[in-house]
């Protein structure tokens, strides 16, 4: 009786760690009775008229234990992810971290990091790391728009890792950094260690460039563009701790760095007060979002990968879920944030397993 027993929870163990370690082959697989593991037919019927109705939303698909149980528009088109390109990065930090040939702890003046605007004495102490969690200190005009330097304080007055602010200048010098402390392309990189062991389906190394204003910055902002079904094999192996099949891609205590919190949602929207509307708290780690101050446990320790005009990746560790959408830019189609934050609430909002 107890060898039957213990069989059984050896049997179930194996069954559940089994099951956790689903991942795509060159295909995605299907879940082709998601109403069976908690996707309710009429739950996902609202949700797609919503994004209908109510997003600008151009492909969009949910993983769920390793399998698709929701997609919607064309998830295989490559287009442009705006800020995603920071998580992106954030992922392939870990590798040269481990093995010594990227130091998170050197100043930008051990790097001999300077720029159009001359670094301040106290600027040029901000490390590396205070560069990946938007903590430097430096308050200069990176090449590109789109962040929240608007609220930045007078440069020189905060010491570098006492003040949050989300900063291109911060994302675009840590890209200049890596390529030169590991002498390799970003794309290149991304080519070898994600696209590859990933097995992206639309992974179009040629479509990567580049965007750089020599006036205002010498730091370029390393644009990407992906499909939503390669953003989702991203998002898996983050919720896989970097594992993939047989392969640790990512370092696991990479992972775990990446998405520990650097800044609380209460320090970011005192730095930046427009975030109280978004409609979500969020506080961030390495060039990652991280979900807040929430009771849905589908929520818990969820973390996020945002861009302008509705490009996202979500994790939801708690419920074994990655969610991936786009918005392509090409359409001038754009969702707001605070829409951006509806859905990745209405998404998993459709799962419930007890049904």
């Amino acid at each position: 009786m107890k060898i039957t027993t213990l069989f059984l929870i050896a049997s179930l163990i194996l069954s559940c760690s089994t099951e956790a370690q689903i991942y795509p082959d060159p295909e995605w697989a299907t879940n082709e009775d998601p109403e069976a593991t908690g996707w309710g037919e009429s739950e996902r019927t609202f949700f797609r008229q919503y994004i209908i109705d109510s997003t600008q939303i151009t492909g969009l698909v949910i993983v769920h234990k390793g399998e698709i149980v929701f997609e919607y528009g064309d998830i295989k088109e490559n287009s442009y992810i705006a800020s995603c390109r920071k998580s992106v990065l954030a992922m392939l930090f870990g590798k040269y971290v481990e093995n010594g040939v990227i130091d998170l702890d050197k100043t930008l003046e051990d790097l001999a990091i300077d720029d159009v605007s001359a670094l301040m004495p106290v600027e040029k102490q901000a490390t590396l790391k205070d560069l990946i969690s938007a903590r430097s200190g430096v308050f200069l005009f990176g090449s590109n728009g789109g962040d929240f330097r608007s609220f930045a304080p007078e440069r020189g007055s905060v010491k570098p890792g006492t003040h949050w602010l989300y900063s291109n200048w911060d994302f675009n010098a840590a890209g200049y950094i890596f390529e030169q402390e590991t002498k390799r392309n970003i794309y290149d990189d991304i080519e070898a260690q994600l696209a590859i062991p990933l097995q992206m389906q639309d992974w179009d190394k040629s479509l990567q460039s580049k965007y750089s204003n020599d006036d205002i910055s010498k730091f370029p902002a390393y644009h990407m563009w992906f499909s939503t079904r390669d953003m989702a094999r991203m998002g898996l192996l983050m919720l896989r701790r970097g594992q993939w099949k047989d392969q640790q891609v990512i370092p696991e205590d990479w992972v775990a760095e990446i998405i520990k919190q650097r800044t609380s949602y209460q320090e970011a929207q005192k730095s930046v007060p427009v975030l109280k509307n978004d409609g979500m708290d969020l506080g961030y780690g390495y060039m990652w979002w991280l979900i807040e101050n929430t009771e849905d446990y589908r929520l818990k320790n969820a973390y996020s990968a945002q861009g302008a005009m509705g490009q996202n990746i979500t994790v939801y560790p708690e419920i074994d879920v990655v969610l991936a959408f786009k918005t392509k830019s090409d359409y001038r189609r754009r969702n707001s944030i605070q829409t951006q934050m509806k859905v990745m609430k209405k998404a998993v909002e459709m799962y419930d397993p007890a049904e």
